[in-house]
């Protein structure tokens, strides 16, 4: 049964934004048959909890966290219901010893961005291989009425995380972050309001490049710079070419001048950043 279906018939109230039915069809679905702890910080009304009861496998553990003590009340039928603030790492640490590893945590909490960020700091490395931190409403990022700061929102964050996992890369990994989590995140998905971090902790093993043949098979120009004035004048020149002395002046020339180069061409496409 679809999960859209499942929330109707949920004794208890609850609501969701539309689109976000087909973003959960999406990203639970290899989880879906499976005995697995879940976790939704949020609880409210304890409408949701019903429906996660009755979506996953029967032997699924379903845990709730919320701030609100009166939420207890909705701890039935082998749904479990942690009380504390999610923004308090002591809870998290507390919380992960007395329930262990997880498989989904599904963040629908307070949506300030410092509860978010802490939520997933403290979670994302009690999450078992191809489990699952989905962060929703992430949209509270752009409100002033979340209070968030500039420049230091759950998007923000988020984007960082994007660059966490590329510095991971041997090429630019000697500018890691101070404060790392790409040996834990496989992926990350984008979603109108809702953002999806993919644990996998087999799959963050440092890169390394693959060749199939000898490098020097067919001995093809690389033309990535060919169209560009410095490497007309630099690279690809038949003259330059002929003098082996003149190769480390050529190499300080060009990348000098592809760098005014890249420079120019950023002007022209700076209007896709606006």
């Amino acid at each position: 049964m679809k999960i859209r279906d499942l929330i109707l018939q949920s004794e208890n109230f609850s609501t969701r934004w539309v689109k976000y039915f087909d973003v959960y069809e999406e990203v639970f679905k290899n989880l879906k048959e499976k005995k697995i702890t879940f976790v939704e910080v949020g609880v409210l009304n304890g409408g949701s909890l019903q429906m996660w009861k009755k979506y996953f496998h029967p032997e699924s553990r379903i845990i709730g966290i919320d701030l609100n003590p009166e939420c207890k009340k909705f701890e039935s039928n082998g749904m479990e219901i942690f009380i504390g603030d999610q923004a308090d790492e002591t809870f998290w640490e507390n919380f992960f010893k007395k329930v262990g590893k997880i498989d989904i945590l599904l963040d629908d909490g307070g949506h300030l961005s410092y509860q978010q960020i802490i939520t997933t700091i403290k979670a994302i490395k009690n999450i078992n291989d191809e489990g699952l931190l989905v962060v929703e409403d992430v949209h509270s990022s752009y409100l002033d009425k979340f209070n968030n700061i500039i420049r230091k929102t759950f998007i923000d964050f988020s984007k960082k995380l994007i660059d966490d996992i590329n510095k991971k890369n041997p090429l630019t990994n000697k500018n890691l972050f101070k404060f790392s989590l790409n040996d834990h995140i496989h992926s990350i998905q984008f979603f109108e309001s809702i953002v999806v971090i993919n644990i996998n902790k087999k799959k963050t093993y440092l890169n390394s490049k693959f060749l199939n043949k000898d490098i020097n098979h067919h001995k093809v120009d690389d033309f990535r710079y060919k169209n560009t004035f410095s490497g007309k004048f630099f690279w690809y020149n038949k003259f330059i070419k002929k003098f082996n002395s003149l190769k480390l002046i050529k190499l300080v020339l060009f990348n000098i001048s592809i760098f005014f180069e890249k420079y120019q061409k950023l002007k022209k496409y700076n209007k896709y950043f606006k």
